[in-house]
């Protein structure tokens, strides 16, 4: 973010001796000269010094951070504990403060200005950092309690988790737990968990939930079989190519191959697994090792596809794409732990 170009500062006293003789207004164009200030420096302006800027308050930071990571005022407001009419007063109180505007409306959230984004990015590091310290005291050896955190198992191990780490060090206790979005969000519900990540948003206002991450589906198989199967032969002739492969799958009723079909193909996929887990590692390792092939979110298999352990078959120009999000459950205010992870995680999401 560019810093705003400052007005200029005053001239300080020359102190330079009197003119040895006056000059009259006549003789010099220039009029009466201040002895204060030499030729060619205009007097200061009278009256009183202009007050420098006031510096902006940080809960207003924190508003504005708050409202760019969940792209809504509504979302925003639950985890600040505020109302959504005082996120916006706030929110329009920092861009008269800046002079700049921060979020234009839409139909469904805000969107943030490029201005906005150059400002978070500025500003989110030193914000946490000092909420972590001043609101919150996680590493000084206080005894807040463990944050239930709970998601996808693959999801979890493969992003959440090694983002979490560096707070885990540092002294904040987490209690991981994994299974279906439906069954995660009712635990929440029921307060077993303090987060969630749920592959859907859930309905009604009670659990305030934020985007977090979009993942991007691959069909993939291994060298071999992606040999077999021909080069560009899934572009061309569709699901026909995939006669007679084997199908690795999470669930037996194929919940990501059905809608990978569906939404690229543009078809019902009628056929049956030949293996199901239901964990997502477990289904890469098989067709990394040459079971079948299957359906992945790219964020588990980019290293695979960088390597060449496994191949993708089809790079359709609009693949599909599941939101993952986080959801809170009210009245975890009382745990300071419960916002650092939930924070920490909204702003490492970017580099998954």
């Amino acid at each position: 973010m560019r810093n705003r170009e400052s007005n200029g500062s005053r001239e300080g006293s020359w102190g330079s001796p009197p003119e040895p003789a006056q000059v009259s207004p006549a003789a010099d164009p220039q009029g009466p000269r201040n002895p204060r200030n030499p030729p060619g420096r205009s007097a200061a302006p009278s009256g009183p010094r202009q007050a420098p800027a006031a510096p902006v308050n940080l809960s207003l930071l924190r508003t504005f951070l708050a409202v760019h990571r969940t792209g809504s005022y509504t979302a925003a407001a639950p985890l600040l504990g505020l109302s959504q009419p005082t996120v916006t007063t706030q929110i329009r109180a920092l861009e008269r403060h800046l002079g700049r505007q921060l979020f234009e409306r839409q139909s469904r959230g805000v969107a943030s200005t490029p201005f906005a984004d150059e400002l978070a990015d500025r500003v989110a590091g030193p914000i946490d950092a000092l909420a972590a310290v001043a609101d919150r005291g996680p590493f000084d050896g206080d005894t807040a309690a463990p944050v239930h955190l709970a998601g996808p198992a693959d999801f979890l191990s493969s992003c959440a988790l090694r983002v979490l780490a560096p707070l885990v060090a540092r002294g904040v206790r987490l209690r991981v737990a994994t299974g279906l979005s439906d069954d995660l969000l009712e635990g929440l519900r029921a307060g077993r968990h303090d987060l969630v990540v749920s592959s859907r948003r859930p309905r009604g206002r009670t659990l305030a939930s934020v985007p977090l991450a979009d993942e991007e589906f691959v069909l993939v198989a291994s060298p071999e079989w992606a040999e077999r199967i021909g080069p560009d032969r899934v572009a061309a002739e569709g699901p026909a190519a995939l006669s007679g492969v084997p199908l690795v799958t999470y669930a037996e009723d194929l919940p990501i191959a059905r809608r990978y079909w569906r939404h690229v193909f543009g078809r019902r996929l009628t056929g049956q697994a030949a293996l199901t887990m239901p964990d997502l590692r477990g289904v890469l390792t098989a067709v990394t090792a040459g079971a079948g092939v299957t359906v992945l979110p790219d964020y588990l298999c980019r290293a695979e596809l960088a390597s060449g352990a496994l191949v993708p078959l089809l790079s359709p120009e609009d693949p599909p794409i599941n939101t993952a999000y986080l959801v809170q459950r009210p009245g975890t205010a009382d745990n300071p732990h419960v916002a650092l992870v939930r924070d920490h995680l909204l702003r490492e999401s970017r580099t998954w």
